[in-house]
């Protein structure tokens, strides 16, 4: 395993441009009309309760990857926290899944952009099979190694926060800088809503987990781990306010409900023209073509690591190649699978339920566990479970009426999780020492 980690290989700006490259992708993007379609109005807000949130959270990954920079570091956080038990393998496998949805809602969103820039209605059997296609192409990027990924995040993440800072400052100036949205009569579900979107705003900001699970790579990781999360976290609440507030000022709310799937395509037409348009589009594919390529990087080293750590089962299937480059396939095959079966609102719903319980089961362990160990401060992760768990109330709340299935779904997944992982490391215990991660 260690062959396939290569220690100094990410830079500090790497590793920012592949945490902004996954939120950018999946926040502003992917999650902005759902966004509106929960908290009505005044869903520009939402972005700065999520950010307030997600501050929180990030306090305890960042203490724990500068003490112990990993790559693979939530897996790394939740076996230092509950040791090799089926707690930790579970919340760490939520924690992968949740990152392998990401991957799935940010390819439907570039193909439903493509297919609106080409005058294509973005429905049918066209929007996963681009999806799956992106996926592809990401895994190719893959297994070109570190150094292809790091300097296309950099390039694509100057090309996309640069672009779509632009957009926002173009679209308030051709709006007259009206900071909101017209209400045209569509209804909004109150503080309910508004928390509920909290959840997803959460899931838009938690790519910054991508530069913990790439810690031990990345150039002097006790300081830049920790630096690498708040520039990435600073650098999407400004764009995520900006071109919130410019969406709001271009579209009336039910406008950007109905094309919440392309949101700000749709809100660059009347206020930059057709070629605004079109330029918008052209960032929306680059914004999630990297952040698609940087998670794929990501969560496949999260795998690796499990498997190092006894937490997973892992199988050659009959590949040459290490770990790895399995892991990197598994990655990509679910991916696919889940862009082909769910669309992009159950995807996000999904990916909010996993990442909030995950979330949640690694502050109260850090917290019970190794905060004097860090010199942690408690409350502000007993703050950060408080602040999860109503917000992950409200949302199951609100799914349960609108989707109940989807919230089935997602709780019957995190129990299976649970029980197969119990039931994997009770047989491991039994059969020490029978084979290696490899099969070998």
């Amino acid at each position: 395993m260690n062959s396939d980690y290569k220690a100094g290989s990410i830079s500090l700006w790497d590793a920012v441009a592949m945490g902004t490259g996954v939120m950018i992708g999946a926040g502003i993007l992917a999650l902005t009309g759902q966004i509106a379609e929960l908290a009505g109005p005044t869903f520009p807000l939402v972005f700065i309760v999520g950010a307030i949130v997600t501050a929180f959270s990030a306090y305890t990954y960042i203490r724990m990857s500068n003490a112990y920079p990993s790559a693979g570091g939530i897996g790394m956080i939740l076996q230092k926290a509950y040791g090799p038990t089926a707690v930790a393998a579970a919340a760490a496998l939520l924690m992968a899944l949740s990152m392998v949805i990401n991957e799935s809602l940010v390819a439907r969103t570039f193909a439903n952009y493509l297919l609106r820039g080409l005058g294509i209605a973005p429905d049918g059997l066209l929007v996963p099979a681009i999806g799956v296609a992106l996926i592809i192409a990401a895994y190719v990027v893959n297994i070109s190694g570190n150094r292809s990924v790091g300097w296309i995040s950099q390039l694509l993440a100057v090309l996309k926060v640069g672009g779509i800072t632009l957009f926002g400052i173009s679209a308030l100036w051709a709006g007259g800088f009206t900071f909101g949205t017209t209400g045209d009569g569509t209804a909004s579900q109150g503080l309910s809503g508004f928390v509920g979107a909290t959840a997803l705003a959460i899931l838009a900001f938690k790519g910054f987990t991508t530069i913990t699970n790439s810690g031990a790579e990345i150039v002097d990781p006790h300081r830049n781990i920790g630096r690498a999360i708040i520039i990435s976290l600073a650098v999407c609440v400004v764009v995520y306010l900006l071109v919130a507030f410019a969406v709001g000022s271009s579209l009336p709310l039910g406008k950007i409900v109905e094309a919440k799937d392309y949101a700000l395509a749709e809100a660059a037409a009347p206020s930059l023209g057709e070629t605004g348009f079109y330029l918008t589009v052209a960032l929306a594919l680059i914004a999630t073509a990297s952040g698609v390529i940087a998670s794929i990087f990501a969560v496949s080293r999260m795998l690796a690591m499990l498997t190092e750590m006894k937490l997973i089962p892992h199988s050659h299937f009959g590949m040459s190649g290490g770990v790895r480059d399995h892991t990197l396939i598994y990655t990509v095959v679910i991916a696919s699978l889940l862009t082909i079966l769910f669309d992009v609102s159950r995807i996000a719903s999904m990916g909010a339920f996993f990442y909030l319980v995950m979330d949640m089961v690694i502050h109260w362990g850090v917290y019970r566990n190794l905060r004097a160990e860090l010199s942690a401060h408690g409350w502000i992760m007993l703050t950060a479970i408080g602040l999860d768990a109503i917000v992950l109330a409200v949302f199951a709340s609100l799914k349960w009426q609108s989707d109940p299935m989807i919230v089935v779904v997602a709780f019957a997944i995190m129990a299976c999780v649970l029980i197969f992982e119990h039931w994997f490391l009770q047989r491991t215990k039994t059969e020490p020492h029978q084979h290696d991660h490899n099969g070998h």
